[in-house]
């Protein structure tokens, strides 16, 4: 009879242990941290490349007008 208790609890922790895992959580989107940082660095950054845009084109309408002349 204590065999027959014994194998019957044995079992059922057994059966217990397998069952269906739980399906994960729905994943979130990571929320963006360090913006102000970020910002921080591109700025510089950003106002090189439009300040090179503009010699750039006043180099071009340079050379243009140089042309035009006869040059």
């Amino acid at each position: 009879m204590v065999r027959t208790l014994l194998m019957g609890m044995v079992m059922t922790a057994l059966l217990a242990g397998c069952s269906k895992p739980k399906p994960p959580e729905k994943e979130r989107p990571v929320e963006p941290q360090a913006t102000q940082l970020r910002d921080a660095i591109n700025e510089p950054l950003d106002k090189a490349k439009n300040v090179d845009k503009q010699v750039q084109d006043a180099a071009e309408a340079q050379r243009k007008a140089i042309e035009a002349a006869g040059g």
